[in-house]
């Protein structure tokens, strides 16, 4: 458990204790040398520009309780696991860390005190509302913001806006510690929950792109540069930096044409990311594929493992698994087929290859990893034996079993175009759409037990990109660019549809970190109906708001859950016990929000009967206007007034035709 102290805890301690705070001769205070507690002199704010605002007391300390008491032997390594576990909240200062320790038993007395850098760094502070609300940020004009989803109250609830934050584009960190800004001279990342302060930069003329390792310790900064002699190509600059220090690890630089292996998708033909991460969220490896190579780096000395790359002649792709220090590569037909293409998977750092496939025929391929590395899923064109069309199927490699089996499988019509395929988060089955109608067919499969099963196929859709939720089980079907947002959500446990629903010209789908709630947004590739909605899981919009010239929604992602699986599975089956707490507080909510809605009707009521009233009395003193309009009769009754319906004829066209003699 851990807690802050304030300077009004100390002052409650001090009274506590009979000690009379303004009886203490602070002059006699000594720091030790080199120590300023946070408190930047007046020199140093001279030379540090910008600098984040210190507070004058203990609130960048916290004290950790209930620790193990160990002996003096194993010390560091208690030291060395409460660093790691608390160093996720922020910069621990050198010396930053005291384990008082018992004079009379030599071990420790089961607790800590820890000095961060700044009182603003419990960076997951965000995590602990009150309501479980998640926060999200939007780009709208020169302005961009953060804010709740407070889907119960269904609105958006702001928490903080800042104009001209980022001059291009912002990104949130794979583990929502951090919101980066993007600016002529570098980038910037930003922390807070009800406010942001910018916690480091990163000095990098003209970036144009940046990407976090998965456990947001190393931020990689990309720029291009156009050449003074224009047969020369672009020249390009990479950083890779330490997300919390600031400091550049490694830099690469070179020709447009060195990093531009492997097809396009950045600037100047280089592919984004240059640099692909590997070994899950310990951010051990980064590696980028170069002509017939895979050079892969670690990040202890930032230089090549065993200081050479793989040698893997004409390589086309490769893809890390997400969680394991594993990466499957693509290599193609070579010779006219008398080298038949491959799949291979090799294990890092031993560069050890684990498993090989061979493939004929083969047109094209695409690498799909399940989001646990316990699947991959290799799509493969191939074609026919005329060579005039093409067929698809798939190799399905089961990573966590023994040798790896590898099992092949085809849809029930092999010469259907796959135009989308997408593994359930965390579970056993994936989703494809196929067929060349214009209303393709969706088809779910399940790889449980040791065999692709077929679970249904929904027939003609107005679909074109598969969405799952992050808790997997429900899926959107989603009908984007040709038809203009069309959206199913479909629950594959019960394999039926929950609901049905449009977003006019929908660019973009995003589901929230828990899976209880999706935003579909309008951006300004389109110029009408910008803004976002929010919908719950089951397909029901919540609230909607138009922004002109919106151009980003993204949800702050959450950190991975403390629970085990078998504990989350443990309050799934429990759920209606959990969740009795949150059944009085919705009840609350709604019985609130009746109430709003009462006196938001009342309030019109009132405002009409205003309105009318006004007119009314506007009416009375326009009386004898009117009466001198009348020729001085004074009477407003209808009845005495004398209607008559007047007919009038109109020309309304003339033709002239000439009719000839028979």
């Amino acid at each position: 458990m851990a807690a802050v102290m304030s300077m009004e805890d100390i002052r409650t301690e001090a009274t506590r204790l009979n000690i009379d705070l303004s009886s203490v001769d602070w002059a006699s205070v000594r720091l030790p040398p080199g120590e300023d507690c946070g408190i930047i002199s007046d020199d140093d704010d001279l030379h540090e520009e910008d600098s984040l605002e210190f507070d004058a007391g203990f609130g960048n300390i916290i004290i950790v309780d209930n620790l193990p008491v160990v002996p003096r032997e194993k010390f560091e390594k208690l030291e060395g696991v409460v660093r790691k576990i608390y160093s996720q909240i922020g910069v621990i200062k050198e010396n930053g860390l005291w384990m008082p320790v018992d004079e009379d038993t030599g071990k420790t007395r089961g607790y800590c005190f820890i000095e961060y850098n700044t009182p603003q760094e419990n960076l997951q502070r965000w995590l602990t509302d009150e309501k479980g609300r998640d926060q999200f940020v939007i780009r709208a004009g020169s302005d961009t913001e953060v804010l709740w989803n407070d889907a119960r109250q269904v609105k958006a609830d702001p928490v903080y806006k800042r104009p001209f934050w980022t001059e291009s584009f912002v990104q949130w960190s794979p583990l929502g510690t951090y919101l980066a800004t993007v600016h002529r001279q570098g980038a910037a990342v930003w922390g807070g929950a009800s406010t942001f302060n910018r916690l480091m930069r990163y000095a990098h003329p003209q970036v144009k792109l940046i990407d976090f390792s998965p456990g947001e310790k190393y931020l990689v900064t990309y720029s291009s540069h156009e050449p003074s002699n224009p047969r020369d190509t672009h020249r390009v600059v990479l950083n890779i930096f330490d997300v919390r220090t600031g400091k550049v690890m490694r830099d690469f630089k070179g020709s447009a044409d060195e990093f531009a292996i492997g097809g396009t998708g950045g600037f100047s033909g280089v592919s984004w990311p240059v640099f692909k991460w590997g070994g899950g969220k310990e951010d051990k490896y980064f590696a980028r594929m170069g002509k017939n190579v895979i050079s892969v780096y670690d990040t202890e000395t930032f230089g090549l493992i065993d200081k050479k790359s793989i040698k893997v002649d004409n390589v086309m792709d490769f893809s890390w698994s997400p969680t394991d220090p594993i990466f499957a590569l693509f290599v193609p037909e070579l010779g006219g087929g008398n080298q038949p293409a491959r799949v291979s998977l090799f294990q890092i750092p031993s560069k050890v290859e684990l498993r090989q496939k061979n493939l004929f025929s083969v047109s094209d391929c695409k690498m799909y990893w399940q989001s646990n590395g316990e699947y991959l899923a290799v799509k493969v064109d191939r074609y026919t034996k005329t060579k005039k069309s093409t067929y698809t199927g798939f190799e399905l490699f089961r990573i966590k079993e023994r040798d790896i089996p590898i099992e092949v499988f085809e849809l029930d019509n092999k010469n259907d175009k796959v135009i989308s395929f997408a593994w359930e988060p965390k579970g056993h089955r994936f989703a494809v759409i196929h067929g060349d109608n214009p209303r393709p067919d969706v088809s779910f499969y399940s790889v449980k037990g040791g065999k692709v099963l077929k679970l249904t196929t929904l027939k003609q859709k107005q679909a074109n990109a598969l969405f799952w939720s992050p808790s997997g089980r429900f899926i959107i079907l989603a009908g984007l660019k040709g038809f203009n947002g069309q959206l199913e959500f479909y629950n594959v446990d019960e394999l039926e549809t929950m609901a049905t629903a449009e977003h006019f010209m929908a660019t973009d789908i995003e589901w929230d970190p828990t899976g209880r709630y999706v935003a579909t947004s309008v951006t300004s590739v389109h110029e009408m109906e910008n803004g976002f909605n929010i919908w719950s899981f089951n397909g029901k919009l919540l609230y909607r708001i138009l922004k002109d010239h919106f151009f980003q929604f993204l949800w702050r992602p959450r950190p991975p859950s403390f629970l085990s699986p078998e504990k989350e599975e443990e309050i799934f089956k429990n759920l209606k016990k959990y969740s009795k707490k949150y059944d009085v507080q919705d009840q609350d909510i709604s019985v609130l929000l009746s109430e709003q809605d009462r006196e938001k009707r009342k309030q019109l009521k009132d405002d009409w009967e205003r309105w009318v009233n006004e007119w009314k009395r506007y009416h009375e003193q326009e009386k004898m206007d009117r009466q001198m309009l009348r020729d001085g009769e004074a009477s407003d009754v209808e009845e005495e007034y004398e209607a008559k319906e007047v007919e009038v004829e109109e020309l309304l066209d003339v033709s002239e035709e000439i009719i000839q003699d028979a």
